[in-house]
């Protein structure tokens, strides 16, 4: 999947990776900056854009960065493109990549399957390096909701894959599903990055799957300026009772129920600076003009940001 030029490129990230510690964001935040905006592709796939095309209407609306799903840039490769001409493409749009959304089950019982997950996982943090991306999604992907999760074992095996992310300085965000049944509140998630004692460990929590997945907002002051760097930012209705509620159910910031200037005011006194990534899948929206979307995103989220800045 990687060509010649690719995996020169990765080299030399992957050497980035092994001399600095953590997570290293690829552009520089304003100062004082609390927050940047990203674009999540979600949002506008079901206009089905294509991922040059959903690059350029985030840099046209205004985004700090992307969110991108890895499944798109495969299909991207597979059409005979490289990954040094896709990573021209974003630096030129000076865009960020600040997350890729991966969905291998790494944290299954089944030693064939997880062993076939971790080889993955490794190929998309060689792809996600060559972009200069040090984040990617680590979300239950494979647990069945009759399966229980044993939080010490899975904690190892999270430890296993953040070690994986630092020989390409891409490291996992344990991510949790609002209604997966499996690991679906944000104390699960918290108890398996604090099992895996590991000073690279990190939460992606989202708005709607707080909701949810019942774990309240509340428990958000808990974490330090460190648990997180990404949050998929969204709103739910408060027209649908929440065991009904779908991904597709998810609106723009500010136009739903969820406590949104509170959850901000709560990130901003973590401290650090924390990503808004722009998460729906909202079928009215994909109707629409998918630059109009984006940037009614965007001017929602800047507005709230707004009046919690005063």
């Amino acid at each position: 999947m990687l060509n010649r030029r690719d995996l020169l490129k990765l080299s030399g990230a992957a050497l980035l990776g092994t001399s600095l510690p953590g997570i290293v964001s690829a552009a520089a935040s304003p100062a004082n900056s609390s927050f940047r905006f990203c674009l999540n592709t979600s949002t506008i796939s079901g206009q089905k854009p294509g991922l040059v095309q959903s690059i350029e209407i985030a840099a046209k609306a205004g985004y700090d960065g992307l969110e991108l799903w890895i499944n798109d840039i495969r299909e991207y490769l597979k059409q005979g493109n490289s990954l040094e001409a896709l990573r021209k493409l974003i630096k030129d749009k000076r865009l960020v990549v600040e997350d890729a959304i991966s969905f291998t089950e790494w944290m299954v019982d089944n030693d064939t399957r997880r062993k076939a997950a971790l080889a993955e996982l490794e190929e998309e943090m060689k792809i996600m390096a060559v972009l200069d991306c040090h984040r990617i999604a680590a979300p239950p992907a494979g647990i069945r909701k009759d399966e229980p999760v044993d939080f010490q074992k899975a904690g190892i095996r999270y430890r296993e894959i953040l070690a994986l992310g630092r020989r390409y300085n891409v490291m996992p965000l344990m991510e949790f599903w609002g209604a997966s049944g499996t690991v679906y509140n944000l104390s699960q998630a918290v108890a398996i990055a604090t099992a895996a004692n590991d000073r690279d460990a990190r939460i992606l929590p989202d708005v709607y799957h707080l909701f949810r997945g019942g774990s309240g907002f509340d428990g958000l002051r808990l974490l330090n300026g460190n648990a997180i760097e990404v949050i998929h930012f969204n709103d739910y209705p408060a027209s649908i009772p929440v065991n009904e509620q779908t991904d597709s159910d998810r609106v723009y910031p500010g136009d739903g129920a969820a406590p949104l200037k509170q959850i901000l005011r709560d990130l901003k006194a973590m401290g650090g600076t924390k990503v808004l990534s722009l998460e729906l899948f909202n079928k009215t929206y994909w109707a629409q003009d998918a630059l109009l979307v984006a940037k009614t995103g965007l001017e929602k989220m800047k507005k709230l940001v707004r009046e919690i800045n005063g």
